[in-house]
């Protein structure tokens, strides 16, 4: 593996937040620091969002709401586009900014900001057609409307996994729709989702319509949420937190749409195409080194094929180069902070000390910054945390099955209810894989799950409501019934 020590210079810039259309950098008050993970190397200081800071954000939000939902359609749909036009021009830039701050290679950070200004397109076009209704009335001196419109200022909420497509699809969602938006992304990963605001910025979007906040999320997330301007929330993270957030909003009644966590399933019948499952399944697993919700994770593969797909699968898995992910030969890169690399050590002793089979990987680099290597387990018991907690990371887990409905009841065996996946050649084992695994995302004989025109979302214990498709739209808009007569 390779690693470097001085990508950090010329990093993203004096950060800031921007509240009211308006610059606020780090002088003069409180900062965080912002982190290099493949190299432990500090690249920047973030400023700290105080109490007053959060109120003229607040105060902002309701004068850009008024502003923007009385901007047609069209003209939305038109500063959309153009951000999306500009982040496309800008991909090298903005790519090299989020691989230093949250360490994916490079080649996947290009990927991620793509789709990124696809879903800003998709959402703008689809704020057109943001359709109401007429219904005919029981009196020929009656008109009838049902009228869409924006819910109001949205509080949004973004980890550190996907800096540039999820703040993408918040900011998608509640711009496309009408609505003003605070954004907080998370302080690990803050450039990126200053650089989708500047392509917005200069695609003609109005001060006030769009405010950046960083600092204690507690402290935002309760200041934010109690205040009466704030009508919906957007949170992707973890279940826990989205819980507690989704009592905050229920004390107002406000709208919530939560994208929590996972434990995605893949089930390998011995009807599949082997190598295509294989190639596919590991790509996968370790893209962002497993830092992704829809991540798999439990592989249940038919008996009579398990000892031929984990050969396979630790050998293609142990081949991948790991390195800093500006580096043009790196496929695999640094987890994004101490606290994942850590988490992965536990798990790696609760599993083995269980009687869990290494086949790869299981023990931290020894280089700078936070790097763990594929790591595949066999012979796993039931009740071993990595086959109940999400790993977040790059560990697969490799369980045999006999009869479809076992391998069907131990995908759904957890709360969790995200995203499954499976891959069969038989069109009799794929509906009924698609009809009985419970996820809010499935994809079979493929991992695309994840398009701007389709919802993203779970359900159980992985959250409620959708982002993306025309369902992510109706999340922040109001129904509103008009008769005349």
């Amino acid at each position: 593996m390779t690693t470097a020590t001085t990508h950090g210079a010329a990093y993203a810039g004096e950060l800031r937040m921007v509240i009211g259309g308006e610059p606020v950098g780090p002088d003069a008050r409180r900062t965080l620091a912002v982190h290099d993970p493949a190299s432990g190397e500090e690249i920047g200081r973030l400023p700290i969002a105080t109490t007053e800071d959060l109120e003229r954000a607040l105060e902002s939000a309701q004068r850009g709401f008024a502003r923007w939902r009385a901007t047609s359609p069209y003209d939305r749909a038109n500063v959309l586009r153009t951000a999306a036009r500009l982040i496309r021009e800008r991909v090298d830039p903005i790519a090299r900014i989020l691989t230093l701050e949250q360490g994916k290679p490079l080649s996947e950070s290009r990927l991620e900001i793509l789709a990124t200004a696809d879903i800003l397109e998709w959402s703008g076009e689809e704020g057109r057609r943001a359709y109401g209704r007429v219904v005919p009335g029981r009196s020929p001196a009656v008109r009838q409307l049902v009228m869409r419109e924006p819910v109001g200022p949205v509080a949004a909420f973004t980890p550190w996994n996907f800096p540039a497509i999820t703040p993408g699809r918040k900011l998608a969602g509640a711009l496309g729709a009408g609505c003003s938006i605070i954004i907080k992304p998370s302080e690990e990963t803050p450039a990126t989702a200053l650089a989708l605001y500047d392509a917005l910025r200069d695609a003609g979007l109005p001060d006030d319509v769009v405010n950046v906040v960083y600092g204690d999320p507690p402290h935002i997330s309760e200041t934010l949420i109690a205040s009466p301007v704030i009508r919906k929330i957007s949170f992707t993270g973890s279940t826990a937190v989205g819980k507690h957030l989704a009592r905050l909003a229920a004390d107002g009644l406000k709208r919530a749409t939560l994208e929590l966590g996972g434990h995605a399933p893949v089930i390998v019948s011995d009807k599949a195409d082997l190598g295509k499952a294989v190639g596919m399944s590991v790509s996968a697993k370790f893209r962002n080194a497993g830092q992704v919700c829809v991540s798999p994770t439990r592989f249940f593969v038919q008996e009579n094929v398990v000892a031929k797909f984990t050969e396979a699968f630790a050998a293609k898995g142990a081949s991948l180069r790991i390195g800093h992910g500006l580096e043009d030969t790196t496929q695999m890169g640094s987890l994004a902070n101490a606290r994942r690399r850590d988490a992965m050590v536990s798990l790696v002793e609760d599993t083995t000390r269980r009687g869990g089979r290494v086949h790869i990987g299981g023990s931290p680099l020894d280089s700078p910054g936070f790097f763990f290597p594929p790591t595949v387990f066999t012979d796993v018991p039931a009740d071993a945390r990595v086959l109940n907690e999400e790993p977040f990371g790059p560990i697969a887990v490799i369980t045999p099955y006999r009869e479809l409905s076992d391998a069907i009841a131990q995908a759904n065996a957890l709360p969790y209810g995200l995203a499954a996946y499976a891959f069969t050649q038989d069109v009799g084992e794929s509906i009924r894989l698609g009809n009985e695994i419970e996820a809010g995302m499935i994809g079979i004989n493929h991992f695309g799950i994840a398009f701007a025109e389709l919802p993203f979302g779970g359900i159980k214990d992985s959250g409620y409501g959708s982002e993306g498709g025309t369902e992510g739209l109706d999340g922040y808009l109001l129904t509103k019934t008009v008769t005349t007569s």
